[in-house]
């Protein structure tokens, strides 16, 4: 079995003592369907695993979570193939349970102040002869005592990394209150960069490690330094990658929301002109403001509804442009319609021509005219009179003969 073991690549043992390390902080995962094959060994060997972790109903993800997620898995993906050197990491096998850490409010009476000055000096005593076990009940005994003492947490965090297993959390938790009361302590750096070491978190071992070392410089604190470098650059260059790749993203998804809101005016604008370009083109027509005493015409709805007829607005768009058009649309019923309609409103329009019998009430002339159409108004005041009772000669009837005899005027009598 050892030939067996010596055997195996350094990389391939690595990565075991890696899996195990993942295994002794998240006993869950031996519950994955992945690592079935191995669970059924562990109890075949009769080991008992731990509970099953209740599995929670999933929610149906929408598209955005479903990206999200796919992103975080990406990024999972992407922490995986960092290669890093595990040699050396125990993880902590310890139960993460609280200890005495004092009361923090605490003020120390006379009596206390020996009373710490007695537990300080037993304490460091067994710290010195290596009895770790009794240095840490003793320094506990001395912080109930004064805990506010950044030297006595720093001590009894390095008793804990010292222990038989090492209790590397422990370590953290006493070593982080120190530099909480003492920020200048080199030595809860120190130790504190141990114990992330030894649980496998490089970045801040490095960190603690390298600000132990400015502080108050230590051999044995550079040497440690020096261990977790490797991991930690290579760490800080994935981080690196990671962080480029997110504000990629973030700028790419801008663009889309950039492109997104620009489509989405151009379509309003499209459909805003699409709705004008439907309405009837009173512009052709000389506008309502343009018409003077005209526009009460448009306060009608049935006539604001006829023009809303395309056939009638672009019938009336002809006529603008010559208001002698006006006869193609004579069998046309809803022009006509509309031509009646405004004539009753403006008053005796006279005849139309052709129309026969009386035809319309004259209108007379319209004034000024509609603006743009060529004084139709007018036209429409110049055309009365056709066949009907009381229209003038040339009004729109038969024209005299050519040899007809003059009417006298009041200037013959000059001649």
């Amino acid at each position: 079995m050892a030939s067996m073991s010596s055997s195996l690549p350094k990389a391939a043992l690595d990565q075991l003592k890696g899996f195990i390390t993942l295994c002794r902080s998240k006993p869950e995962v031996l519950h994955n369907d992945e690592l079935s094959f191995f669970s059924e060994y562990l109890l075949r060997m009769g080991a008992t695993l731990p509970p099953k972790p209740e599995q929670q109903q999933k929610e149906p993800m929408s598209a955005a979570n479903e990206e999200e997620s796919e992103s975080d898995m990406e990024v999972e993906s992407e922490e995986s193939d960092v290669e890093l050197d595990m040699e050396g990491v125990i993880g902590d096998p310890n139960p993460a349970e609280p200890h005495e850490m004092g009361d923090p409010n605490k003020e120390m009476t006379d009596q206390e102040m020996e009373s710490f000055d007695e537990k300080r000096s037993e304490a460091m005593q067994a710290f010195s002869e290596g009895e770790w076990d009794k240095a840490v009940g003793l320094f506990t005994e001395a912080i109930k005592l004064n805990p506010n003492s950044a030297a006595m947490f720093a001590k009894r965090g390095t008793c804990f990394l010292k222990l038989s297993p090492p209790a590397p959390k422990a370590c953290v938790r006493d070593c982080s209150r120190a530099i909480e009361l003492n920020p200048d302590n080199a030595s809860a750096y120190k130790f504190r960069g141990r114990a992330n070491r030894l649980l496998g978190k490089f970045t801040e071992a490095a960190k603690d490690l390298s600000t132990a070392c400015k502080i108050d410089f230590d051999e044995k604190a550079d040497e440690w330094l020096k261990e977790v470098q490797p991991n930690a650059k290579k760490l800080a260059e994935h981080q690196r990658r990671k962080e480029r790749k997110a504000t990629e993203k973030e700028l790419k998804d801008k663009k889309e929301r950039v492109k997104k809101a620009k489509e989405a005016r151009e379509k309003a604008a499209k459909e805003a002109k699409e709705q004008q370009d439907q309405e009837p083109d009173m512009e052709g027509m000389g506008g309502i403001g343009g018409m003077g005493g005209l526009g009460g015409l448009f306060s009608d709805p049935e006539m604001m509804a006829a023009f809303s007829d395309p056939e009638v607005a672009a019938a009336f768009k002809d006529i603008s442009s010559n208001p002698a058009n006006i006869m193609k649309y004579q069998n046309n019923p809803k022009v006509m319609a509309l031509v009646n309609k405004m004539a009753s409103k403006m008053g005796g329009m006279g005849g139309m021509p052709g129309m026969g019998g009386g035809g319309m009430p004259g209108m007379g002339g319209m004034p000024g005219g509609f603006p743009g159409m060529g004084g139709l108004g007018g036209m429409f005041g110049g055309m009365g009179g056709g066949a009907g009772p009381g229209a003038g000669p040339g009004a729109g009837g038969t024209p005299p003969p050519a040899g007809a005899t003059k009417p006298p005027t009041s200037t013959d009598d000059l001649d």
